[in-house]
């Protein structure tokens, strides 16, 4: 899954992504995407570690990446940004990350700190790079749909919908406002067109130190997921051996890094959840689409457990930590054998019983 994080020049993005990543941030200046693996954070990989001391611990991963900071400012930063979009346009969610700290070594874009202006801006110019598509789309299918060919019916069905997708971006209204169905007959028509309006998104507010505990005006968007943290403090806490980490974040009052929310924000915004394999030979995480069944998560392990499914040994997690070990879970009866269309939950730990 590839998360893509936008935002404004100065915004504190590529700190963000260094702070996740625990990498250096991307060189200023460059034009280029900078793309990073980021492992989610998953206290329970530790535990399960600790009982079943694997030679290996896979954590589940999300790809992010770091778009160039954006201006529209200028006629320029507007072409470059449209360029960038129609790169990232293939990413299954956006984060957009907003400046809210003072520093007078770094300029603020248009000259001031606003984070409410600046999200509305992201939100317009993605908006506008929708309605240009929508428009070239438009005009295409007028010209078609009134030519009698075998795809007519489905032209004129596209249309139809391309107006009303119109209609909803110039009311400043997002197309996933209108297709709010994954799997419809509406979103299978245009989900290869990969408006950026249409995908997951979440908002990083990148305040200052000094400001973690007063966070002022809330900055967002309706009913989607806003994180506050400070991407400079996040930067340095990654860079401290564990000892020295849990020490500063005791002085500064914090629980747990704001990069580990962070990540694990992204997780549950793209609609994913984890469930686990244990053994001597490796602890895993393995990320799946929340309502995957038994059988199609098997196939995320390997094709042949998929295509030989008997069963889906399975228990949960809490179960596991509570009664201590395996033989524990089976005398209480919490043990379970699962078939091929059982819904998996996060946290699930199974064992796939297969032949081939």
């Amino acid at each position: 899954m590839k998360v893509a994080l936008i935002g404004l020049m100065q915004s504190g993005k590529s700190t963000l992504l260094s702070a996740i990543s625990g990498k250096d941030p991307a060189p200023m200046g460059v034009p280029d995407i900078h793309e990073q693996i980021v492992p989610v954070p998953d206290d329970r990989l530790d535990w399960l570690t600790a009982l079943y001391q694997p030679k290996k611990t896979v954590h589940a991963t999300v790809d992010c990446l770091d778009l160039p900071g954006l201006s529209f400012a200028d006629e320029h930063g507007r072409a470059a940004a449209r360029r960038l979009f129609g790169q990232v346009r293939t990413a299954d969610m956006f984060v957009l990350v907003i400046r809210d700290f003072d520093n007078p070594s770094v300029p603020a874009y248009r000259g001031s700190v606003d984070p409410l202006r600046d999200l509305e801006e992201l939100k317009t110019e993605m908006l506008l790079a929708d309605l240009e598509m929508v428009t070239t789309r438009i005009d295409r299918l007028q010209k078609q749909a009134h030519k009698p060919t075998k795809s007519q019916s489905h032209d004129k069905a596209e249309l139809e919908l391309q107006l009303k997708l119109q209609e909803a971006i110039e009311s400043e209204k997002p197309i996933r406002s209108v297709l709010q169905n994954a799997e419809g007959p509406e979103m299978d028509m245009v989900r290869s067109l990969n408006f950026l309006t249409l995908k997951p998104l979440m908002v990083v507010v990148n305040v200052g130190e000094n400001r973690l505990n007063d966070i002022a005006p809330a900055v967002g968007i309706e009913d989607v997921p806003v994180i506050h943290l400070c991407a400079e403090l996040e930067y340095e806490l990654a860079k401290l051996d564990p000892d020295s980490r849990g020490d500063f974040m005791k002085d500064m009052g914090l629980t747990e890094p704001a990069s580990k929310k962070f990540v694990q924000s992204c997780y549950s915004t793209l609609g994913l959840i984890s469930f686990l394999t244990v053994g001597k030979d490796e602890v895993r995480a393995w990320p799946i689409e929340k309502g995957t069944c038994a059988l199609d998560a098997a196939g995320k392990v390997h094709s042949d457990i998929k295509r030989g499914f008997i069963r889906a040994e399975t228990m949960g997690y809490e179960d596991l930590r509570q009664l201590g070990d395996e033989k524990a879970v089976k005398a209480a009866g919490k043990m379970r054998l699962e078939g091929k269309t059982y819904i998996v939950h996060d946290g699930d730990i199974i064992n796939y019983r297969f032949n081939v």
